[in-house]
């Protein structure tokens, strides 16, 4: 027997509701969407206090899943390792028995080694650091280049601070919320970092691509021939970024631009540290005095002949 051709709820009470209640969210998310879209384009400070919001709101789910992926993701590892353990368990036992005064030295050593940094506290000798956060999201996916930590202007983030993790340069702050800020990655087509070639200091600039790569483009041609494997590093000029953080590694040559990959790479970073903005040092005040003073006046009198 063929189905009907009336596919209509008919006198379905619960079908009638759902086709109901479809048409309500549609249209509640076309409003929703237009409304968003005119915000961003006719009031892009509301806009951004509104995602800021959104990012606050979002950012412990955010952190909370991380957690759980690394807990999730080592369950692997433990098994492998327990069956590693029982199979070794012999031979590591003699080779225990064997080294056991060098292993006592070190263990003792570690213990020494982690209660004096404990006591010094190394992390805070660094002026420059503001705080130590987690990048609890970053986009990987679109040409736009963004990152989420879950420290804001409540801990002394501020906009432009570069951000570092320990490989070298991630990018600066964009944007802060109480508890979240928007890191523009190094990656980003709208970031633009100054750097110097490791090797001879030639300048440089590191433009992102948005596909996880950087150019390196040359400020001067004179001798700018870029080879594979070139490393560069910040070089201080303008401010914002420190001289002498790692940037990225050429993969290939090329006479005045190449293509670079960063060190550091924000889907696979978990802890990083957010820096004050860095400000070149001033020439001396003497300095400047005494080229003020040996230039000639001009109202001085000039010597006779």
């Amino acid at each position: 027997m063929a189905p009907p051709r009336d596919r209509r709820p008919g006198f379905s009470r619960r079908a009638q509701y759902g086709v109901f209640f479809g048409y309500i969210l549609a249209i509640a998310g076309g409003v929703v969407g237009a409304v968003l879209l005119a915000l961003s384009l006719l009031n892009p400070t509301g806009f951004s206090a509104a995602r800021a919001a959104v990012a606050e709101v979002t950012a412990p789910v955010s952190g909370a899943i991380a957690v759980a992926v690394d807990s999730v993701s080592g369950i692997p590892d433990a098994i492998a390792s327990w069956w590693d353990v029982h199979g070794k368990n012999a031979a590591l036992t003699a080779q225990v028995a064997r080294a056991r005064p060098a292993l006592v030295a070190g263990h003792l050593a570690q213990l020494e080694n982690a209660r004096l940094r404990r006591l010094l506290a190394v992390r805070d000798l660094d002026p420059a650091v503001v705080v130590t956060a987690r990048i609890v999201s970053s986009s990987a996916t679109s040409t736009r280049r963004y990152g989420l930590l879950n420290a804001g202007s409540w801990q002394g983030v501020r906009e432009g601070q570069p951000v570092l993790g320990p490989e070298g340069l991630v990018g600066r702050v964009l944007e802060t919320g109480p508890n979240t800020a928007r890191v523009l990655l190094l990656t980003d087509p709208q970031s633009i970092v100054p750097v110097r070639r490791l090797r001879d200091g030639l300048p440089a600039l590191a433009a992102g691509r948005g596909d996880g790569l950087v150019d390196i483009r040359v400020i001067d041609t004179d001798d700018a021939h870029f080879r594979p494997g070139d490393l560069f590093v910040t070089s201080g000029s303008g401010g914002i970024f420190g001289p002498g953080v790692l940037v990225a590694r050429a993969l290939r040559g090329g006479p005045e631009a190449a293509p670079a990959k960063p060190f550091a790479r924000p889907d696979t970073l978990d802890i990083v540290s957010v820096r004050r903005i860095y400000a070149p040092p001033l020439l001396p005040a003497r300095v400047a005095v005494a080229g003020a003073a040996a230039l000639p006046s001009p109202t001085a009198t000039p010597p006779a002949p």
